[in-house]
C-alpha cells in the first residue's frame, strides 16, 4: 500500500521554520542542502523545507511524496482520471522518479525507493557525478 514518507514546505525562511518544527515537536535535521533547503524527520515522515525562490509563489505546502512498491502500478491506476500525467524526468530530484497530480492540481512525488533513510544530498551528488 502507498504511503505518505515526505510533505514539502515553500517558505521565505527556511532556517527559522526548521527551527520552529524541532523545538516544537522535537523534528531532527536529516540535512541540509547548500542552496539552503532543509530537510527534517520525525523518525517516520520526512518534511523539506524549501526557499521561495519564485516571484508570486506562494509560500505553504508544495507538494507531498508518497512510497510505492511500483510507479507502473499507480501510472496504470492514474489513467482516466483528469490529472497531469505523470513526468519521469525528475533529473533535478535523484530520490523521486515520478511526479503528478491528483484532480485539484495538488502535486505529489512517488518514489520506489525508502525515502525515510535516504541521505538526499548524497543522492543528488551521485546523481550528478
Amino acid at each position: 500500500m502507498p504511503k505518505i514518507r515526505h510533505l514539502a514546505i515553500i517558505s521565505m525562511n527556511p532556517d527559522k521554520l526548521a527551527k520552529f518544527y524541532c523545538e516544537v515537536f522535537e523534528m531532527k535535521e536529516v540535512s541540509r542542502s547548500p542552496n539552503g533547503n532543509v530537510h527534517l524527520t520525525d523518525g517516520y515522515l520526512r518534511v523539506a523545507i524549501l526557499g521561495n525562490k519564485a516571484d508570486g509563489k506562494a509560500n505553504g505546502l508544495n507538494h507531498f511524496g508518497f512510497e510505492v512498491e511500483s510507479n507502473e502500478v499507480i501510472r496504470e491506476r492514474l489513467k482516466g482520471w483528469d490529472v497531469v500525467a505523470p513526468d519521469s524526468s525528475r533529473d533535478d530530484r535523484p530520490y523521486v522518479e515520478v511526479r503528478a497530480t491528483d484532480p485539484e492540481g495538488n502535486m505529489f512525488d512517488l518514489a520506489e525507493q525508502d525515502f525515510a533513510t535516504l541521505d538526499v544530498d548524497k543522492a543528488r551528488a551521485a546523481a550528478k557525478a
